[in-house]
């Protein structure tokens, strides 16, 4: 009798610990992108007992360029993970796929990981640690927008843009003096960037700006020689 009193208090607490249990599901073995795009990885957790879960999502380390940023993103939030944990709930039985992992994939090609850890809020011991993998590659080459024998004007990207845009550019002359300027559809100035001889890539943050139609000319020795439509999302 005791014996099998013993085997039903097993069992029971075996299905208990499933009735916390979760899983992560479908996760890449890595994730690829260009230089200065947002790439994003979804996480998902598979809640596999049969009562809602609350999931603490925490960065242990990472590996990642001078000029990428790393986020945990909730839907459309992103929390920069210099930051704060991300705090989930996931219904009985449920498979989660609002979370995300994302890199700003910077001005430079490589190979970048991040590597985190998720547990059940009401029982720390039960956790999954997992890494995620971000291949960055050179975008293409693509052809100029702008060529003289002062500057090359590459691309300006991406576009529509939601959190900032990288201007492609080469200054083919040390002694010329190039800048983009931004301005909205009444002629407005929004914002204005020296292109440096000594640099690439120009980045120009969205954050300042509403959601609308703007501008950017390009201006070589104070005269506007190109003139483009920029688009910004929020």
């Amino acid at each position: 009798m005791k014996n099998v009193l013993l085997f039903v208090i097993l069992i029971l607490a075996g299905f208990k610990s499933f009735s916390q249990g979760f899983e992560l599901v479908n996760l890449q073995e890595s994730y690829k992108g260009n230089i200065g795009d947002l790439i994003k990885a979804p996480v998902r957790f598979k809640n596999t007992s049969d009562k809602p879960i609350v999931l603490i999502v925490r960065k242990i380390s990472g590996e990642i360029g001078s000029t990428q940023k790393n986020f945990l993103c909730l839907d459309a939030n992103c929390l920069d993970q210099r930051a704060d944990d991300q705090i989930v709930r996931v219904e009985a039985g449920q498979t989660l796929s609002s979370v995300q992992v994302a890199l700003d994939a910077g001005l430079v090609s490589g190979h970048s990981s991040v590597k985190y850890i998720a547990y059940n809020k009401s029982n720390p011991s039960h956790s999954i640690e997992f890494e995620v993998h971000f291949d960055v590659e050179e975008r293409a080459e693509k052809q100029s927008i702008y060529a003289s024998k002062h500057i090359m004007l590459k691309d300006v990207y991406p576009n529509p843009v939601v959190d900032h845009a990288l201007v492609d550019y080469k200054i083919l002359n040390d002694q010329v003096k190039a800048k983009i300027v931004i301005h909205n559809i009444l002629g407005n100035n929004q914002g204005e960037y020296d292109l440096s001889s000594s640099e690439i890539l120009l980045r120009i943050p969205a954050d300042g700006l509403s959601a609308g139609i703007y501008f950017y000319t390009l201006y070589v020795n104070n005269e506007g020689v190109l003139t483009r439509k920029l688009i910004v999302k929020k």
